[in-house]
């Protein structure tokens, strides 16, 4: 094998420590510029003279993509050490290493995946790909050898797969079967990547200059911040955890008696049902204290509980909870759960369990605009809607919700929208009024424009 073949360019720090990690699951970005995908070729490169007989595939969204962003390159950086074959989207290895190209756009493309095994898999700007999708390509990594068993994910902030990724490699919450240990996250910023910067010296100035949330995620690699997101003002900030300034997610404290509780609800069977109770204040702010959310550990997958399991478990809570027990509890609830057209409807069956409901406005968008009214900070930094720490399912899916590709103002209804849903319930029960916007003198040095307005 000639000289050429297995010479490469010098890493930078951030690749280099990509492509020696060895865990089983390697995220690599964060930011825009990074040389990620770069890194990618290289590591595939050198697993597959590293290993003969070694089989991976490289992913994106679309085979443009791959032709744009890898094929190119590669058919020069491996002429003479490995064959194109085009029908098939491969190079062949002159050691017997497979190095496959796929793509996924929609469900269908997944089929072509059925029973297939590999060694290494690569997906190139995983975010732009959906949960379910990524998991079922993680489930390709397998095979009796000696080969290593590793997915490597380049990534930012944003799209379809945002929360899984940042659940898995930047707040590293796991769930049963993923042990964090298999995990690593190497960040990157375009700051890193020399030989951009030096072949394109403007770059740099092209991210400064775009608007502040897109700056915040493509130069800074912020992931609590992104474009297309659709609650774009909610904060997680541990670092207002105490003072509740500039964030909406605080630690849990024990109830007043004297507040009011509430209770929100959003049926679900094969998808998960969501249940929250609520805390408002004397002057109006709400609580999120406390939630039941029937969810497997696939994301978006229901426990397939019964109404009565349902109602039962609910009753159970509000009778034992010291923040709801003795209270006089209402609720509010989709307008579908008293459809009588299959027998007994689902509102029914919940007042067997003691369990009211009044019928929620589901208007979408103005449920959507009273969210967005209360998460929106005042000029000190308050908002009118709060989030225990402690309830995981809505801030593992509210604040990774995007917008609808064709309804304008509504989010993509294709998401895990159910907290979302029966928070939007809640506030549509108590609506409140725009808040003035502040004149751009006032913002001062809020780096991300947040504040909506005065309380």
């Amino acid at each position: 094998m000639s000289e050429t073949v297995i010479t490469m360019a010098r890493p930078n720090d951030r690749q280099r420590e990509f492509l020696e990690c060895r865990k089983k699951y390697i995220a690599f970005g964060g930011a825009r510029g990074g040389g990620k995908s770069w890194a990618v070729r290289q590591k595939a490169r050198l697993l597959a003279l590293r290993y003969p007989g070694i089989r991976m595939l490289l992913l994106r969204r679309t085979y443009q993509e791959l032709e744009n962003n890898h094929l190119r390159f590669l058919r020069q950086e491996l002429h003479g050490a490995a064959e194109y074959r085009a029908t098939a989207r491969q190079f062949l290895f002159q050691n017997g290493s497979v190095l496959d190209f796929g793509y996924c756009t929609c469900d269908a493309d997944l089929d072509r995946y059925q029973g297939a095994e590999y060694d290494v898999i690569f997906i190139d700007e995983a975010t732009q790909l959906r949960e379910e999708w990524l998991r079922q390509f993680a489930a390709c990594l397998r095979g009796v050898n000696e080969f290593p068993k590793r997915i490597y994910y380049t990534c930012n902030p944003g799209g379809p797969g945002h929360g899984y990724i940042k659940r898995l490699f930047i707040d590293r919450r796991y769930v049963a079967g993923e042990r964090g240990e298999d995990y690593a996250f190497i960040p990157a910023r375009v700051t890193d990547n020399v030989a951009l910067l030096r072949a394109q010296p403007d770059y740099l100035e092209q991210l400064k200059a775009l608007p502040d949330k897109l700056r915040a995620a493509w130069l800074e690699g912020r992931w609590d911040v992104f474009e297309g997101q659709f609650f774009p003002e909610f904060t997680d900030a541990p670092e207002h955890y105490a003072d509740r300034r500039w964030t909406h997610v605080i630690e849990p404290f024990d109830i007043p008696r004297s507040w009011r509780v509430y209770r929100s609800y959003d049926f679900g069977y094969a998808k998960p049902f969501s249940c929250a109770w609520w805390a408002v204040d004397y002057d109006g702010v709400i609580y999120r204290i406390l939630e039941l959310y029937g969810c497997t550990d696939t994301p978006d997958e229901g426990v397939r509980w019964t109404p009565e399991r349902q109602f039962a478990k609910i009753r159970e809570i509000e009778d034992t909870h010291p923040w709801l027990r003795g209270r006089d509890i209402q609720g509010v609830a989709d307008p579908a759960i008293w459809d009588t057209s299959r027998g007994e409807s689902i509102y029914e069956t919940a007042l067997r369990y003691r369990i009211y409901f009044t019928k929620g406005d589901n208007r979408r968008i103005p449920g959507w605009m009273q969210m967005h009214y209360r998460l929106g900070f005042d000029d000190e930094g308050y908002p009118m809607m709060y989030v225990f720490r402690t309830c995981r399912a809505f801030l593992r899916t509210v604040p990774a919700l995007l917008f609808s590709g064709s309804e304008v103002e509504d989010l993509d209804t294709h998401q895990e929208d159910h907290a979302a849903d029966e928070c939007r319930y809640f506030c549509m029960s108590r609506p409140i009024a725009p808040r003035r916007e502040l004149p751009a003198a006032e913002l001062g040095d809020d780096p991300l424009n947040m504040r909506a307005g005065n309380r």
